[in-house]
């Protein structure tokens, strides 16, 4: 039989030994929530910066979109405003003819005579 001493120097080791065991799981458990929060900083970081230049591409496409429909706007207004001139023209081309086809003089003036 194992005497007192050789039974508590045994114990003691088992526990030593425990002890580096708990330890290096520890460490390693450690290490592990290291390295996640590493990568979950790093993947928040590459995330916003997709969600950055999302943002820019979205604000760049809202851009070309108000400037063309700015543009059909645009458009439409010089449409209505070629109209209205076109219809002016029309109207003096016609007096300016009317007014051509009649005689200064009356007939029966006594210049015309």
């Amino acid at each position: 039989m194992k005497t007192l001493l050789e039974q508590s120097k045994s114990f003691a080791l088992s526990i030593v030994e425990k002890a580096k065991v708990r330890q290096g799981l520890l460490l390693g458990v450690a290490i592990f929530f290291v390295f996640q929060l590493y990568f979950v900083r790093e993947l928040l970081a590459a995330e916003l910066l997709f969600g950055l230049g999302f943002a820019v591409l979205l604000a760049l496409g809202s851009l070309a979109y108000l400037v063309g429909s700015l543009g059909e706007r645009g458009l439409d207004f010089a449409e209505v405003g070629v109209r209205a001139i076109g219809d002016s023209a029309r109207r003096g081309f016609s007096a300016l003819e009317e007014i051509s086809r009649k005689q200064f003089r009356h007939p029966r003036s006594e210049s015309a005579q």
